[in-house]
Parts: C-alpha cells; sequence; structure tokens
C-alpha cells in the first residue's frame, strides 16, 4: 500500500486540522476540505498571528510545514501531482478521510475535492484552442525591417558577446520546424543568450538584455507560442472567443504556430516574433503575449529592428481591446437581459449572481455560433429550455438544473465538457455522485476516492 493511503501519513495534519475547526467538526455532517500538491496546499488549518511588530514567519507555521512535508513526500513517492481530500472527525476522534483519486477525464478543482470541469470527449480542447491563424496574402515585412543594421547595431551594443553558429541556428530550426526570420537570426548570430557564456560577469549579461530591451531566451529555449504552450481549464477556456478586428495589427488567437517566443520582459509575458500577422500587420512585427490573459496578444514593434533601434513604443502594449458581443455577461453588475446578450455572433454567454426573476433563453435560440453556457444558480427559469440551444460544446449549471436536465433524459448530447457549480459550502459526495452520473453518459471513467479511517483520541 502506498503510504500515501496510510492514515499515519496523514494523522499529524489531521490534528492540526481538527484544531482549527472543532465548530465545523462539532455539526452534524461538519466535514472539511483541502488539497496538497508537491508544490503547493490549500489545508483549512489555524495558523496563529506573529508576534507584535513583526512578520509571519516560517517557524511560525513550522507544524503544518512538517505535516504538509509528510504528504508531499508520500506524493512524489506514489508519483502523483496533488491529492484532493475531504475529512470528517467525530468528538470523540474517529476520523474519516476521503482521498479523491486523480481522473483522466475530470480537470482538477479549486482547493478542494469538489471536481473541475468533465471532459466528456477525451481531449478535447475549447474552441478558441482549435482555432488557427488565418491567411493574410498581403501581408509583408514592416519597412523597418532590416536586419543588417540590427546585427550591426547590435554588435556595436555588445561586442564582446558569443553569437550562434550557423550549425546552432539551423539546429534551433529544425527542432522547431519552422525557418527562423532573417531578423531573429541576425540577433542570434550576435548573441546566442547563454548564461555560461557570461560567467560570473552580471554586468555583461546586463548589457545583452539593455542591448535588446528584453530579458532574451537562449537560442536552445526558444519556442513556439502555439495554442499548446498556453493550456487553460476548460471553465475558463469555454467563455473565451477568438476575436479579430479588421484593423488589428495581431490576430486575436489563443496561439499560432507562426508566434516565435524568443524573450521575457522580466514579468512574466512572453515576447514573440509574429510571422501569422493580423489585416493590419507585419511579418516579423513584435508582439507580447501577457501571462495574465488566456488569448490574444498586444503589438510591441513592427519589426525586430525597430525594437532595438527605438524601443517599445508608448501605448502599444498588450491589450485585448473593445468588448466583443462574442462573450456576454448577464448579472447585476453588466447585461441586465438574455436579450441584450443575443447576437448573431454570440459564442459564449454566462448567467451570474442575479437577484431578479430567473431568465428564459427563448432569445438566444437558433444562434448559430452559441457554443457555451454558463448559468448560475437559481438564474434559468426553466432549464429544460437548453434541449433548444443544439450546439452547446460546454454547459455549466447548478447541481439543481443538471438534476432537471438528468431526470430528463435532456442533457446535451452535443457536449464535449461540462461544469458544475458547486460552492465550497456543498457536501462534496453529492456533488461526485452527480458528475459521476454526467461522465457515465459519455462513457468516462467514473471520479473513484480512497477512505482511510483512524482514531486521533480526544483533545487535551
Amino acid at each position: 500500500m502506498s503510504s500515501l493511503h496510510d492514515f499515519a501519513t496523514w494523522e499529524p495534519l489531521l490534528r492540526l486540522v481538527r484544531a482549527g475547526n472543532a465548530e465545523t467538526f462539532a455539526v452534524p455532517g461538519g466535514h472539511v476540505v483541502g488539497r496538497i500538491g508537491r508544490r503547493a496546499w490549500s489545508v483549512p488549518v489555524r495558523r496563529m498571528p506573529p508576534q507584535p511588530g513583526r512578520a509571519l514567519r516560517a517557524e511560525d507555521m513550522r507544524a503544518e510545514f512538517d505535516a504538509v512535508s509528510r504528504v508531499q513526500r508520500a506524493l512524489a513517492d506514489s508519483g502523483a501531482d496533488g491529492v484532493p481530500f475531504m475529512v470528517e472527525i467525530a468528538p470523540a476522534g474517529a476520523a474519516t478521510l476521503h482521498l479523491f483519486d486523480p481522473n483522466p477525464a475530470v480537470e482538477p478543482g479549486i482547493g478542494g475535492p469538489h471536481p473541475g470541469a468533465l471532459v466528456l470527449v477525451e481531449d478535447a480542447v475549447p474552441e478558441p484552442w482549435r482555432r488557427l491563424p488565418e491567411p493574410m496574402p498581403g501581408a509583408a515585412p514592416a519597412p523597418t525591417a532590416d536586419p543588417a543594421v540590427l546585427e550591426r547595431t547590435l554588435r556595436e551594443r555588445v561586442p564582446d558577446a558569443i553569437g550562434a553558429t550557423e550549425e546552432e541556428i539551423a539546429a534551433a530550426e529544425a527542432r522547431l520546424g519552422v525557418v527562423l526570420p532573417d531578423e531573429l537570426k541576425a540577433l542570434y548570430r550576435v548573441t546566442r543568450a547563454r548564461w555560461e557564456d557570461w560567467g560570473d560577469d552580471h554586468e555583461a549579461a546586463e548589457r545583452a538584455r539593455t542591448a535588446v530591451g528584453l530579458e532574451l531566451f537562449p537560442l536552445d529555449e526558444v519556442y513556439l507560442a502555439d495554442v499548446a504552450s498556453r493550456p487553460c481549464p476548460w471553465r475558463f477556456g469555454a467563455k473565451e472567443a477568438v476575436v479579430t478586428p479588421p484593423d488589428a495589427a495581431v490576430q486575436g488567437l489563443v496561439g499560432s504556430p507562426g508566434w516565435i517566443a524568443f524573450g521575457d520582459n522580466g514579468g512574466g509575458d512572453r515576447i514573440a516574433v509574429d510571422l501569422t500577422p493580423g489585416p493590419r500587420g507585419h511579418v516579423g512585427q513584435i508582439i507580447i503575449l501577457s501571462h495574465e490573459e488566456n488569448i490574444g496578444a498586444g503589438l510591441v514593434a513592427d519589426s525586430l529592428t525597430d525594437l532595438v533601434l527605438r524601443g517599445r513604443e508608448k501605448g502599444r502594449g498588450r491589450g485585448r481591446g473593445a468588448h466583443s458581443p462574442a462573450v456576454a455577461w448577464v448579472n447585476r453588475a453588466s447585461l441586465q437581459s438574455v436579450e441584450a446578450a443575443a447576437h448573431p455572433g454570440l459564442e459564449a454567454l454566462s448567467l451570474g449572481v442575479w437577484e431578479g426573476e430567473p431568465f428564459s433563453l427563448a432569445p438566444v435560440v437558433g444562434l448559430p455560433r452559441l457554443r457555451t453556457l454558463q448559468a448560475c444558480r437559481g438564474t434559468l427559469a426553466d432549464p429544460l429550455e437548453i434541449a433548444a440551444l443544439t450546439g452547446l460544446e460546454y454547459l455549466e449549471l447548478a447541481p439543481e438544473d443538471w438534476r432537471v436536465l438528468l431526470d430528463a433524459g435532456a442533457v446535451p448530447r452535443s457536449l464535449s465538457a461540462a461544469g458544475i457549480e458547486a460552492r465550497h459550502d456543498r457536501h462534496p459526495l453529492p456533488v461526485v455522485a452527480l458528475a459521476n452520473e454526467l461522465l457515465a453518459l459519455w462513457d468516462r471513467p467514473p471520479i473513484t476516492r480512497t477512505v482511510l479511517e483512524g482514531d486521533l483520541g480526544t483533545e487535551g
């Protein structure tokens, strides 16, 4: 038996959990949930406040660190990345620990055993992650693009840099499966950006960074910023949409086989050469992919030469542009009706927090591109209206609304993924049982769990 499934592995942590949640466990049916991963955890323990006048220190959390570390070592030994759990502890100390097993058909939930999206069709991804760039036959390099000027300028700025050989450039092209644009080749002929080339000379490394205007990746770490490089859970990705206005310089994609990421802005945002520009863009323009967004990119410079000579122009940074009617949010702070969201281009509709009368879905029936519906608890007047939305690929509902569809045999068979809106105050086991009913409709593997029992004794 894996040590992960040994009650003794969990006992120190369960004692801390009991100490911090006595009132919760005292209520019939009382339970707490959490999740432990190899590098992070979400565990409901009570942390003592630091002494007045100083910040919280590691030693203030030593008991928690030690208890979590026992579980993390067991995770590593078992090969698992993380484990969500639920625990029930009786006043006399009898503890029941539910460990929820990994499932290839279920995306992780947030901080506990409530499941994330159920992937009903194997390997399915949201529609924006299936989009390829549109061809732009008239696109051409910007007038500012000049590989010779670029190379000469960089050699003047970093004369002591070690450049990549033609063999190294060819190897990078073979690895990526694309021919590097001339400007990018010129850059790497001047410096291949390997830390070992600079040794302990941090000033030389800083000069190279300043010379280019970004933190340059070594040539062997350059990658294609395609859709696979920008993964996203279904519950978020299904509510995105690819939109490229006629005057856009950059296509509003998740990623592209023509986006060659070669650097970072120092804050986690990737800098790339764009070989698949938008209607008003240039081949070889420089774009930035925000680490805070799932889709889209912003224009940085018309060319790599332009970036190195003039830097990033003010006001040309990242951004998603104007709101698109392809994605609509109806709630007390946004649109106030489904009628206001209805539009032939609507792809994703979310019904959020709402105190008024529930909504009818009649205004969006028949819309040709509607593929995503999220409806929070109490927002639907009649969940069975969903049956008329024949193009849905993602549906997220409260358990009560899923129950209506299941009992009526009306769960849309067009779905590729599904989500259950389950607040953390809901008991996980009924939610998991509901998820298994949905998984069974597509013959997907059910969510399973391992139950461990032990005695913590009385406190004190």
